[in-house]
């Protein structure tokens, strides 16, 4: 059965994740790593999307974004295996595409899911057993969000703007959120849905 069309609106926010291809390594080194951050600073800005949290795997990445244009992730992330590609190539020698397939997204369709998701996110080394907290993570975005480090790729969401009235109460507000884990139902909430290319939303109420 053919996945559906992805026709998202102006001001969606969005979880997205794409694995190597064949569920092979595609960060080798710290200098990969720089390298696409990079490349997702500069392709983000002229796609029209704002980053508001990530991570990067061995195999695979995460973002959570909001979209500027109508179906602009489209276009991020299509210069993303563009340029890696070329980048790879450039680097080890072959051909073809380094991504499995095509790209995962996730429609966050209420606010009470978007902070879960980006926990989820910036969660990810922990629960992979990388570190034990997700600031001893370098390469995700918990380190803005939660301890204000300076990254012009970040751009908060306003329902991240909203747990404080300065960026001190803000950060003390997010730090809690990582006080308790995410509950298991939660985890197969998330992942059900960016697996099946699925809304995160509400449950409706029988």
């Amino acid at each position: 059965m053919p996945r559906p069309l992805r026709n998202y609106p102006v001001g969606t926010c969005l979880h997205l994740t794409q694995r190597g291809d064949n569920g092979r390594i595609i960060f080798n080194d710290d200098e990969e790593r720089h390298g696409f951050l990079g490349l997702l600073r500069e392709h983000s800005v002229k796609s029209s999307c704002d980053i508001h949290a990530y991570v990067l795997m061995s195999n695979h990445f995460h973002l959570l974004l909001s979209i500027r244009g109508q179906n602009s992730q489209a276009s991020l992330m299509k210069s993303l295996a563009q340029r890696t590609a070329l980048w790879r190539h450039a680097r080890y020698g072959g051909s073809g595409t380094m991504w499995d397939k095509r790209y995962h997204s996730s429609l966050i369709d209420s606010s009470a899911y978007l902070l879960m998701c980006q926990r989820y996110i910036e969660l990810n080394p922990v629960r992979a057993g990388m570190v034990e907290f997700p600031g001893g993570y370098k390469w995700s975005s918990y380190r803005v969000n939660a301890e204000g480090r300076e990254d012009v790729l970040i751009r908060p969401h306003p329902v991240y703007l909203g747990l404080g009235s300065d960026d001190e109460e803000r950060r003390k507000a997010y730090q809690a959120l990582f006080d308790m884990p995410l509950a298991e139902k939660d985890l197969e909430r998330i992942r059900f849905a960016i697996k099946g290319d699925a809304a995160l939303r509400k449950p409706m109420n029988r």
